[in-house]
């Protein structure tokens, strides 16, 4: 019982905020104001990361109590559904919109909901992280030293200013001042890990949320060769609500995602990302609309039993969360695709939910993941906390309508190249914490772990589809994997990796030696299960592997 309510407060933060706005059942929504920005692409330190670093603390105080902000990107930004929702709040949320076009607008509407600036040294990397931890403590905005003006102008007052504080210091030094210094008054059941782009462009955009939420920003390495660092970092997870959030994304210049996810399931936290996901202190204010319920394009009942016939089966999976995927480009639908849902999103982002089921094709297919209600490596999760996990998954899923679950373990790997199997210990604790699923699906590059259990199978990937290699060289690699797999049915599954043109596998389809069905993945799960044709596999301890991962503590 008392794990349970450590994990309570996770699940209400939100929760109470959306309230406020939940419409009567059965109403029309009423009708809101708030406002909005464009952002360019200009993330440069010496161009136009100052301002959006201003504006993006801004947002997170004036979306404190209400919505009142929201930032649409560039189709070309890494997350391409910004103006899609902001169409979708407007038509089923009744959210009435006016434009600020500089910072100087943002200020005049939302200046009052600062109680003073922080200044960040833009020679100090770290100071930004620091600053952004800080305006969320004090109320404060962002600000580099060419916009104190602009600050001043419009009645805000100093209340910090890192300038020269933390010069010649390195990260870990900064990190334990502001750990002594701020780490008492933050959230504890959620840290904001400001990774990602570093050097010349940096790109915060996920700091709203964590300026809203009180969170302790950071970039420290989990790279085992940086010792210091990676000490300070374990101290951070460690004093974290078991089951908590570790928002963001790793910092490119220290270490890498297998390590740092890794480093946060030895501690059964859970990776929400990326560094640059916009707009959660906006979208976490929305409930889903009266009368919407999840409704999944299911091809095949639960409980039907299918049979393979001697011939290539063949399904594809998009697992890179939709919001950075091929969603609203050309071609969707014209192939049967499976797409891994971020399942928080119930929590932070439930109108992008809505808006993806709302507008899926018959051929769109939505699965759990990835490896549980968040993104970890089971093989690295404490066996005393996995139950727990799961369990809130499981629930997640009925609510997204989910019959199958993704897994992916890339802690023996990095990338593609590694060891990506399941040990028999994880492989059976998913068995057990999630009884009434179709199937499993497991990996990210191919990986070898298979298994049938009754009538649930485990099937991982055996080919991945980088968007750059040629696709000339995609259906040659295809073709090699069916010839060589000679014993029929073969279950062929795929991972499509973000940003590959769907209407190019099509192409590639038509060239694949058959016979060959492409297949919806629950069906290609019930089919996997009438005829065991794979050889039952897991992680052998003895296996060669690119990067051991850390002891479990």
């Amino acid at each position: 019982m008392k794990k349970l309510i450590s994990l309570l407060p996770l699940f209400v933060v939100c929760a109470v905020s959306a309230a406020v706005t939940k419409p009567i059942p059965g109403a029309a929504s009423p009708a809101r104001a708030a406002w909005m920005m464009h952002f360019d692409l200009d993330w440069k330190v010496a161009g136009g990361l100052p301002e959006k670093a201003l504006l993006v603390s801004l947002q997170g105080l004036a979306n404190r109590a209400t919505p009142q902000l929201y930032i649409v990107h560039p189709p070309e930004f890494q997350w391409e559904i910004t103006g899609p929702l902001f169409e979708f709040y407007q038509r089923k949320h009744g959210v009435k919109f006016t434009e600020l076009k500089s910072a100087d607008e943002a200020l005049t509407q939302f200046a009052d909901a600062a109680k003073g600036y922080v200044v960040w040294d833009k020679a100090v990397g770290a100071s930004l992280n620091v600053a952004f931890t800080i305006a969320g403590l004090e109320d404060a905005v962002v600000v580099a030293e060419e916009l104190i003006p602009l600050v001043t102008k419009h009645g805000l007052k100093p209340i910090d200013d890192l300038r020269g504080r933390y010069t010649g210091q390195t990260d870990e030094a900064i990190y334990q001042d502001a750990y002594n210094r701020y780490w008492a008054r933050c959230a504890k059941d959620r840290i904001m890990l400001m990774g990602g782009h570093v050097g010349a462009v940096r790109m915060p955009a996920m700091a709203d949320w964590g300026v809203r939420e009180k969170m302790f920003f950071h970039d420290l390495s989990a790279n085992p060769q940086h010792t210091r660092e990676l000490a300070l970092n374990r101290r951070l997870l460690s004093e974290l609500t078991p089951g908590g959030y570790v928002f963001g994304w790793h910092s490119y210049g220290k270490d890498t995602e297998e390590q740092y996810t890794t480093l946060l399931s030895t501690y059964g936290l859970r990776m929400e990302g990326l560094h640059n996901l916009p707009n959660l202190s906006f979208n976490c204010q929305f409930t889903f609309t009266p009368g919407f319920k999840f409704t999944n394009n299911h091809h095949v009942a639960p409980d039907a039993k299918l049979t393979a016939e001697p011939k290539v089966y063949l399904a594809f999976v998009q697992s890179d969360s939709i919001g950075i995927g091929v969603w609203t480009k050309p071609g969707r639908g014209k192939l049967p695709f499976a797409w891994q849902v971020t399942m928080n999103w119930t929590e932070f982002s439930p109108a992008a939910l809505e808006y993806f089921h709302e507008s899926a094709m018959p051929n769109d297919y939505f699965i759990g993941g990835l490896s549980g209600p968040g993104y970890m490596y089971p093989n690295h999760i404490p066996a005393e906390r996995f139950p727990l996990l799961m369990e809130r998954a499981n629930k997640l899923m009925a609510l997204l309508d989910e019959h199958v679950m993704e897994i992916m373990d890339n802690s023996a790997a990095d990338g593609n190249i590694g060891n990506t199997d399941l040990t028999q210990e994880t492989v059976d604790r998913y068995y057990q914490a999630f009884p009434h699923v179709i199937g499993f699906i497991n990996g990210y590059g191919p990986a070898r772990t298979r298994d049938l259990r009754g009538t649930q199978p485990l099937i991982s990937y055996d080919y991945y589809i980088d968007p750059r290699r040629p696709r000339a060289e995609v259906m040659a690699d295809l073709n090699e994997l069916i010839a060589l797999n000679a014993k029929r049915p073969y279950f062929l599954l795929v991972h499509v990796r973000e940003s590959n043109d769907v209407n190019s596998l099509i192409e590639i389809t038509k060239q694949l030696e058959g016979p060959i069905e492409i297949v919806p993945v629950d069906v290609f799960l019930k089919l996997a299960a009438s005829n065991q044709t794979y050889t039952k596999r897991y992680q052998d301890p003895e296996d060669p592997k690119h990067f051991s991962g850390y002891p479990k503590e």
